[in-house]
């Protein structure tokens, strides 16, 4: 292939331009091999008039047609690259590799695409937006997470992931190089490569090293960044960020190497520019009461923040970026003393600037006499005065030093004034010497931060250093960078030629050396021996050396250097040819800089430093003089000076030579940023800054170093696919691809050297794949036009023969219309006629009849009118009538009214004067003083009669007492007698008589009570009318309410048909909708919540299990704590006891183990919290002793701290100690009952419980005593209000209101006090003796009923007629009398127990009793310590004591309103469950029960049970066997064994199991079974999460626990498909709702464990299966890329994926989720959400995939959709919406095959109605066409685009689709058909011995 078949007609060529660097151009010739001219055309699209608008240029506008000379070959322009190869990913695999393609494709995916990443070849090129781009978010990371790096777009994630990949899988250690010019963005590229590396590298350690790493940024942000000219956050100096790693690739530190701070900056600034940003963090946030003591003022009256006079940075809060940078130093554990000091030395730098330094002139009146002309600094100046006190200095000192210097000679030591201009630099010195040391130290305490104690397995480092810079004036700076540059582009140029010749070898391949430029020869120059750094270092130690001097001696040394050059005009430059460019130095400052001096009696002033931080950054100076990097002043000659200490350029070319060490021990990866303007403007391309930046960072040397070699790179498979077209078919061999491109390359590019056959791969030479694309395009042209030829052909003829046909057609109808309009003529004619006639008729009796109805209306008229006169006039007459009648009656009336009132005022006079004489007589008696002595004496006579009546009630007490012991008494002996024989019978017979009386005194009592019994029947039947009466009350109000809401369904539907005629059936459609996805949003918000639970729970397990591990003082048994119970316990938590917890937590449950104990601390006690709180800040009441007035004030307790509200709660923590005291000791007291085995029984206590009559008595007694407490009350209150406390008080009037209201609720005298005090404990005495009196009638009463027998001649009379010794015949009485003496014992027993719960709340009483009187003492106290405060202290105490009491009673408030809502709760939940059960008729079945068992108890019968035949549907288990049952039934079920039972039947056992509990009514054993049930799914789910069997059967088994929880709870709503006997084993004890929240909430955890799984083994299949999966044969998706295999890190061993794999793994989540018969709408929603992140998995990568955009892969990526789309159909689950969530991926398809003209729009915008505006518009940016016959996307028609999507009302302008999305998840209700008695327990189970069907 020759130039001539190249440089053609129509060939598009590059031509240079001086404006735009390169233009487009075509030719209009062909050129012939010859020198010639030749003829081109500008394409218009590149005219410059068109870019000037965004470059502010004014370029004329050229000629379209220019000439150009062409010399010989080596002259011919460049050619330019087909279209398809536009917009490539990487610059390296376009087929002409030069400089105007690499920048052209970079200007059309930059200022076109807006896409700001490309690779060229190992390099990644980041253009700087300048505006804030949605392509870093978390999304973004997890889409290229273990991505290749040539699979997904070029960004900086893939860089760093592939870094990560290669740390973690080759065991090398990486580096990131980051470069650019100031204002490229390297510092946010470097940030985003660090954030990367802390999201995927995060630890699950509380450490989180991650976070601290990201924190330093905002600190060297701070202070090592500022705002220059090109740059708002430009970084001043270099670092190198090494993040270490572990062994489990997780970050456990990092280190920060910094190069070359630009000191400068600190003391000078350039015009807009700014210093530091710290300095106007802090000038901003000097208000803030830490920094007030520093004296900041604002950044303008600052000279180091002034000078550059623009101090702020649109966009920035310099406030807002102080607290970041305080909170990140906190972060990194700087401590307060620390930052406070930081700031403090910053601010003193500012001061110390602002210190004006003034010439001494001899006629200045400042100067003193005697003084030598110099410099003085003013007396009065305030700043040096601020600095130094910052500084921690003396200023004396200051003062004398910065302006003199101190000379050392041989003998003596002379102090010399300096000038104004050397103590101005000395002063800069000391400035920079002191940021630059502060810098090194913050530096070194975030090394220290970042460092680990962990061992670094390998590390990744960030390099974040300048690029190549030139200005107009180039300094040391300059120099340095420039230098630090060259090395880097040395290792950068070795790197890309080794892994060139690398690939080469691999592919066994010829090759030839390929040259590079070697940039070894410029750093010699600046590095070697006798270089410029040594020449400057030796400069620097002669006593008087200069830079000229200097500059001098490299002329003479390096003019012959080939990189060396003297400038033509002046002497204090030269120039070095860099590999840019040519950069001309100015050697003036060059010595300075590089001495770093600074003045040794300035050094030894900031030494001496009171501030222990200041002193530290000048202590290593003197202790070193070798590693120092600054020395002072020269001040004499050579022999006197110290050593000498490094200079700033040989320590900056040592830790260059570390840090090229470092990165040579590396695989590096680089990263060059790219400014694309000087005018900060978005997306704005400018050529020229451009081109300069990519010819200085190296892209173009990596582009000239590919196309040296073979730049173009096929795999055989691929190749052949792409250009099969060009070959014959005799040449194809199908089965060996390598075969057939031997054969067939040869013929179509005869030249051998542009082309190399490897083993995988076809190398081609530049240009070779554009000359086989321009092939390929006219083979494929030729065929099209011959099928356009054949096809236009067939349409012409197609086109003929409609025409005849229709002419035909035309005439036929033609003539037949003209014939049908005559005919229709005369038809018309004839109607006329008739119309005619009619009308004439019409027209005539329409008048007739108007006339006539005229006439009858006026006569209508006319006599209404006359009829209505005669009607007025007799209504006007009847009306006078009525109002003369009306108005005498009124004044009659009126009259007597008068009359009426002076009659009762009269009355009213004269009893008036009565009364007021009878109360002025009332008033004289009631101030006499006998009547309150009979008023008083009546009194104690009554409270004399009241105690009498309390003695005599205590006396008859006793006697009952001893009475009944008498009458215990006597029947023992009688039981003595009995014994002893039998003829004791006969004598019993005697005495009949007084039995008989006995007897019948017991009957009238029996009967009594029998009455009091029907009292209460006939209430129950009353209550029970009254609840009939309110069911039907509600039953008529439900009716009423059915009939409204039919009324109003009827209304509604009437509405709905009315508005179905007028469209409304959309609006209520819409509403519907609305109402769907609102409930559809909670239920998703409940389960993201039950999600969030769960997974903070499997939070907390880890780090308990943590914790556990580390603080565990052996390696033994390791127990993870179980999180289900804290789950399941919350619902029913208000039904546990705290002893019931105690005992729940003695299980190995993970909550209460003994070696949780052991560790875990004693919480403290109560007394222990008060005695804290009082030591904390005791209270003035707590003295005996009153202070005096004058210290009364100083005494009081501050207003903040509230004492009454502390007490309070002291109070609230002793009554919940007491009442857990109480609880203990019940729990005690049964535990010795249960261990003695004495007292009351089993059978004792049912009989106890079910007594009628004992509970009513109880009852009873509760009343009476809550009656008597309420009677105290009342007398308390009646003392209370009767007793006068104001005697001797003397206060101010507010004081006194106060204290009278005060003292006359809570305060009495001494004496009346203890009166009242007296009178209280009588009454409760009385009170008490009165209550114990009532207990005893009631046991003697019920030890009567116990009693109660029938004489023996009675019973002989009435059963064996009047035979006496046939009653005892079978010693009948003995057994009587035993049962008797049982009864008596319960008795006595039941007496003891009362009297010991008397004994009990007596104690109690008197406790109380005691704290209140303590509580009065302390009260009294307080008010004579009120009493004698001032006026202003009484008031505050008031106030005090009144906001106190106010607190103190809304807390009592509180606590009863708690109660008050926690009784209603169980009020209701009792009174829900009494009826319920009322309605289903249990009451009475529960009566009669009762009733039954009650005659069986009295009457001692036993009877006899026969076992049921028929099973109950239960399980019955012991205690001790509940964890055996859980383990077997869930921890040890394979999913093997449960396939082959029945489905559910895990499930139908357990319920079995709860089925038995609730039959035996023991809520304990049901709550401890729920639970253990509940943590066992939750731990065999946890254990086996990774196993979709094991995690499928648990969630079908929970479903069916909760459907069965359901279908057996009695509720009405869950029977309606229940058979009776279904029906009969609800359960009929427990309400387990709560349970079934519970479990609910359980299954919604399994099943997003099951979806994470599923997600996790498909998601490796979605990529090649649904984009990269070619199904349909002939159409091909790929382009002619280079294909150059970026991704060296891809595993050997990695599977392939493809389609079938996809579907497999469907089918096998449709058949494990068939075989554990999970329930049909649970697998729809499955699927649904398998599929929507499928769908979104693929879109998501396919937006960030420029490969994939084009028309073929559209298609085929819409074919294996529909193969998804088909197996849904094929298993019948396309109604679960499965299918509509591949919409997007659907609609993404589709976008890339439709139409894109500018008539499409409102089309593509339809269709794409599931696809964000962001989603359509990236899609149509990365759109990329194959073939040549397909056309880009125009500019245009995305505009277009763009402003219709923003008619839509979406909100969502996300990019990639939320991952982590999920549907709300429910579980309908689906009932089972099996019984529950026929179920057996299979042997496979192993559970046969540890429960009994029954």
């Amino acid at each position: 292939m020759t130039a001539t078949e190249l440089y053609t007609k129509g060939a598009r060529i590059w031509l240079p331009d001086p404006e735009l660097v390169w233009r487009g151009a075509e030719l209009l010739q062909d050129y012939k091999g010859e020198p010639c001219t030749l003829r081109v055309q500008y394409e218009e699209a590149e005219a410059p008039s068109q870019i000037s608008m965004h470059l502010h240029r004014k370029i004329e506008r050229k000629d379209t047609e220019s000439e150009i000379q062409v010399k010989d070959k080596t002259s011919l322009p460049h050619l330019r690259n087909p279209e398809i190869l536009i917009g490539e990913n990487d610059l390296t695999s376009l087929s002409y590799l030069n400089e105007p393609e690499v920048l052209y494709n970079l200007k059309v995916r930059f200022a076109e695409r807006n896409i700001i990443y490309t690779y060229c070849g190992i390099v990644l090129v980041a253009i700087n937006p300048y505006e804030q781009l949605d392509i870093y978010n978390n999304d973004i990371i997890q889409a290229y997470s273990g991505q290749d790096m040539g699979a997904m777009d070029p960004h900086i994630y893939a860089v760093a992931e592939e870094a990560y990949k290669r740390m973690s899988r080759f065991e090398q250690n990486q580096s990131i190089i980051v470069s650019g010019e100031s204002g490229a963005g390297k510092t946010v590229s470097a940030k985003f490569a660090m954030r990367y590396f802390a999201m995927v590298g995060g630890s699950q350690a509380e450490t989180q090293v991650e976070k601290k790493v990201l924190a330093s940024n905002p600190i060297m942000e701070a202070i090592g960044n500022a705002k220059t000219t090109r740059n708002d956050n430009s970084s001043r100096f270099g670092k190198y960020i090494e993040i270490s790693f572990n062994r489990s690739n997780e970050i456990v530190g990092a280190h920060m190497r910094t190069y070359l701070l630009e000191k400068s900056r600190v003391v000078y600034q350039t015009k807009d520019e700014r210093n530091y940003h710290v300095f106007y963090q802090l000038c901003a946030s000097a208000a803030l009461p830490e920094l007030k003591k520093f004296s900041l003022m604002g950044a303008d009256k600052f000279f180091y923040t002034s000078q550059g006079k623009n101090i702020s940075i649109d966009g920035v809060d310099d406030a807002e970026d102080y607290q970041s940078l305080k909170d990140a130093m906190k972060l990194l554990g700087f401590q307060e003393k620390d930052i406070a000091m930081i700031f403090q030395i910053f601010a003193g730098i500012l001061h110390f600037g602002n210190v004006k330094i003034n010439a001494k002139d001899g006629e200045s009146s400042e100067m003193a006499e005697g003084q030598d002309q110099g410099c003085f600094v003013h007396p009065k100046d305030p700043s040096i005065g601020v600095a130094c006190r910052l500084f921690g200095v003396d200023e004396s000192q200051m003062r004398t030093w910065i302006c003199n210097k101190k000379i050392t000679t041989v003998g003596e030591t002379l102090t010399k004034p300096l000038t104004k201009a050397q103590a101005m630099f000395a002063q800069d010195a000391l400035s920079k010497f002191i940021y630059s040391k502060l810098f090194d130290w913050i530096v070194t305490q975030i090394n220290k931060a970042l460092h680990s104690q962990t061992k670094t397995h390998r590390f990744i480092g960030v390099l974040d250093i300048y690029g190549f810079e030139t200005f107009q004036k180039n300094s040391f700076e300059q120099f340095c960078i420039n230098y630090a540059n060259e090395k880097l582009q040395q290792i950068f140029n070795m790197h890309v030629f080794k892994l060139e010749q690398e690939e080469y070898v691999k592919e066994a391949i010829e090759w030839s050396f390929i040259d590079y430029y070697d940039n070894q020869p410029c750093i010699d120059l600046i590095e070697a021996k006798l270089g410029i750094l040594d020449l400057l270092d030796e400069e620097c130690k002669v006593p008087n050396g200069s830079d000229s001097n200097w500059c001098q001696k490299l002329y003479g040394k390096h003019m012959k250097h080939s990189h060396f050059q003297k400038p033509k005009i002046g002497m204090d430059t030269f120039i070095i040819n860099h590999f840019a460019d040519q950069v001309t130095y100015t050697s003036a400052g060059f010595l300075d800089k590089n001495r770093d001096a600074v003045s040794e009696e300035h050094v030894n002033i900031m030494k001496a430093s009171e501030f222990e931080l200041v002193g530290e950054l000048f202590v290593d100076l003197t202790e070193d003089t070798g590693k120092g990097r600054v020395q002072a002043l020269q001040t004499g000659p050579r022999g006197s000076s110290k050593q000498m200490k490094k200079t700033v350029g040989s320590q900056f070319r040592e830790s260059l030579t570390l840090l090229m060490e470092t990165l040579n021990s590396t695989s590096p990866h680089y990263i060059r940023c790219i400014k694309p303007n000087d005018l900060k403007a978005s997306f704005v391309f400018e050529p020229k800054r451009a081109v300069e930046q990519l010819r200085a960072c190296g892209v173009l040397e990596t582009i000239r170093i590919s196309a040296a070699g073979f730049p173009s790179r096929w795999t055989y498979p691929e190749f052949f696919q792409r250009y099969r077209v060009l070959a014959l078919s005799r040449d194809i061999n199908r089965k060996d691809f390598k075969k057939s491109c031997t054969v067939v390359l040869p013929k179509l590019i005869q030249d051998v050297d542009k082309y190399r056959f490897g083993k995988t791969k076809i190398f081609f030479r530049a240009g070779q794949v554009a000359y086989l694309e321009k092939l390929r395009a006219d083979k494929l042209r030729a065929c099209g036009i011959m099928i356009q030829k054949h096809v236009r052909g067939w349409q012409m003829k197609n086109k003929y023969k409609r025409l005849r046909t229709a002419a035909l057609g035309v005439q036929r109808y033609g003539r037949g219309k003209l014939a049908r309009r005559y005919a229709q003529y005369l038809r018309e004619t004839r109607a006329a006629t008739t119309i005619q006639k009619h009308w004439r008729g019409y027209k005539t009796r329409r008048t007739f009849h108007s006339v006539q109805h005229a006439v009858v209306k006026i006569q209508a008229a006319v006599r209404g009118f006359f009829g209505r006169r005669a009607f007025q006039k007799r209504l006007y007459e009847y009306k006078t009538r009525v109002i003369q009648s009306r108005v005498r009656t009124f004044l009659a009336r009126k009259q007597f009214q008068k009359v009426l009132y002076g009659i009762v005022k009269v009355q009213g006079h004269f009893r008036r004067r009565k009364a007021k004489e009878e109360l002025r007589l009332l008033k004289i008696e009631a101030r006499s003083m006998e009547n309150i002595k009979n008023v008083n004496k009546g009194l104690e006579n009554k409270i004399i009669q009241l105690q009498q009546q309390l003695d005599s009630r205590k006396k008859e007490n006793q006697d009952v007492v001893e009475k009944q012991n008498s009458a215990i008494k006597a029947l023992e002996a009688e039981k003595d007698r009995l014994l002893i024989s039998s003829t004791e019978g006969q004598k019993a017979s005697n005495r009949l008589a007084e039995l008989e009386n006995e007897l019948r005194q017991l009957r009238a009592e029996l009967e009594r009570e029998r009455g009091e019994k029907q009292d209460l029947v006939s209430e129950k039947e009353i209550l029970r009318q009254k609840y009939e009466q309110d069911v039907g009350v509600l039953k008529a109000e439900n009716s009423s309410m059915k009939e409204e809401l039919d009324a109003a369904n009827r209304k509604l539907q009437e509405q709905m048909k009315i508005s179905a005629t007028t469209g409304g059936n959309e609006k209520w459609e819409e509403q519907r909708r609305m109402l769907i996805a609102e409930m559809e949003s909670e239920r998703q918000h409940h389960q993201r919540l039950v999600k969030e639970h769960n997974r903070l729970l499997q939070r907390f397990e880890n780090m308990q299990g943590e914790m556990q591990m580390l603080t565990s003082p052996t390696k033994g048994h390791k127990r993870t704590p179980s999180d289900i119970s804290q789950l399941s316990m919350e619902s029913v938590a208000s039904s546990v006891s705290p002893d019931q917890k105690e005992e729940e937590e003695k299980d190995d449950q993970g909550y209460g183990t003994e070696k949780k104990k052991r560790q875990a601390p004693t919480p403290p006690t109560a007394a222990a919290m008060e005695k804290q709180m009082k030591e904390a800040k005791p209270s003035p009441l707590a003295t005996d002793s009153i202070p005096e007035k004058e210290d009364a004030e100083k005494t009081l307790p501050p207003a903040d701290i509230d004492v009454a509200l502390i007490l309070k709660l002291q109070r609230l923590v002793k009554s919940l100690e007491k009442e857990r005291d109480t609880i203990r000791k019940k729990f005690e007291a049964l535990e010795e009952q249960a261990k003695e085995g004495t007292g009351f029984g089993d059978s004792a206590f049912k009989s106890l419980k079910e007594n009628a009559y004992f509970s009513l008595s109880m009852q009873e007694l509760e009343n009476e005593n809550d009656k008597l407490k309420r009677e105290v009350a009342k007398l308390m209150e009646s003392i209370a209000k009767t007793t006068n406390f104001n005697k001797g008080a003397k206060s101010t009037p507010a004081g006194k209101e106060f204290l009278a209201r005060k003292l006359s609720m809570r305060r009495k005298p001494d004496k009346q006090e203890e009166e009242a005090a007296k009178t209280f404990h009588d009454q409760f005495e009385a009170m008490t003796d009165e209550l114990e009196r009532r207990r005893e009638e009631c046991l003697q009463l019920r030890s009567l009923l116990a009693e109660r027998s029938i004489s023996t001649h009675a019973v002989a009379k009435q059963s064996y007629g009047g035979q006496d010794e046939m009653v005892n015949e079978d010693n009948e009485l003995t057994m009587a009398y035993k049962s008797q003496r049982d009864i008596i014992r319960l008795l006595e027993q039941q007496l003891q127990k009362t009297e010991k719960e008397l004994k009990s709340r007596t104690s109690e009483y008197e406790a109380e009793l005691q704290d209140l009187r303590r509580e009065n003492d302390k009260q009294n106290k307080l008010i004579q310590h009120s009493l004698s405060l001032t006026s202003e202290a009484k008031i505050e105490a008031t106030m005090q004591h009144e906001i106190t009491r106010l607190t103190s009673e809304n807390l009592d408030l509180r606590e009863k309103v708690d109660q008050q809502e926690e009784q209603i709760r169980k009020l209701k939940k009792m009174l829900k469950v009494y009826a319920k059960r009322l309605k289903e008729g249990e009451a009475a079945e529960i009566q009669a029960e009762l009733e039954k068992e009650e005659t069986k108890s009295v009457e001692n019968v036993a009877h006899i049970r026969h076992r049921e035949r028929n099973y109950m549907g239960m399980l019955e288990y012991k205690k001790e066997e509940e964890t055996p049952v859980v383990k077997a039934l869930i921890l040890e079920l394979k999913p093997k064994v449960a396939t082959c039972l029945l489905p559910g039947l895990p499930a139908y056992l357990l319920f079995m199991c709860v089925r038995h509990t609730d039959f035996i009514n023991d809520d304990e054993k049901v709550r401890s079974f729920l639970t253990s049930t509940i943590n066992g799914i939750k731990k065999v789910v946890k254990k086996h999460h990774d196993d979709v069997e094991r995690v499928t059967l648990w969630l079908a088994n929970t479903c069916r626990f909760l459907h069965t929880l359901k279908q057996y709870s009695g509720e009405k709503q869950f029977q309606t498909e229940n058979t009776p006997r279904q029906n009969e084993h609800c359960l009929r004890n427990f309400d387990l709702s709560e349970y079934r929240q519970v479990f609910s909430d359980l299954a919604v955890w399994i099943y997003q464990t099951l979806i994470k799984n599923m997600e996790a083994t498909i998601q490796p299949s979605i990529v090649p299966a649904v984009l990269e999966h070619e199904a349909i044969a002939g159409l091909t998706g790929s382009k002619p890329s280079g294909l150059r295999g970026r991704s060296s890190s891809r595993a050997e061993d990695t599977p392939e994926y493809s389609l079938d794999s996809l579907m497999k793994s469907m089918n096998l989540f449709l058949r494990v989720l068939t075989q554990h018969a999970v329930d049909p709408e649970l697998i729809k929603q499955i699927f649904r959400q398998v599929y929507y992140f499928l769908g979104a998995s693929a879109l998501n990568n396919l937006l960030l995939r420029k490969d994939m955009c084009n028309w073929s892969k559209g298609m085929q990526i819409r074919y294996n959709l529909s193969h998804m789309e088909q197996w849904l159909r094929d298993n019948k689950l396309q109604e679960s919406g499965a299918g509509s969530s591949l919409e997007p991926i659907i609609q993404a398809s589709q976008l890339l095959q439709a139409r894109k003209t500018d008539s499409d729009v409102d089309s593509v915008c339809d269709m794409c109605s599931k696809l964000t505006v962001p989603q359509i518009v990236k899609i149509l940016n990365l759109y990329t066409p194959v073939d040549e016959f397909e056309e880009r996307v125009p500019i245009s028609f995305i505009r277009k685009i763009q402003q219709k999507l923003k008619e839509r009302e979406s909100t969502d302008t996300s990019l990639l689709m939320d991952l982590k999305f999920s549907y709300s998840v429910t579980f309908p209700f689906n009932p089972s058909s099996i019984a529950l008695e026929t179920i057996e327990v299979p042997e496979q189970l192993n559970i046969a011995k540890l429960v009994v069907r029954c």
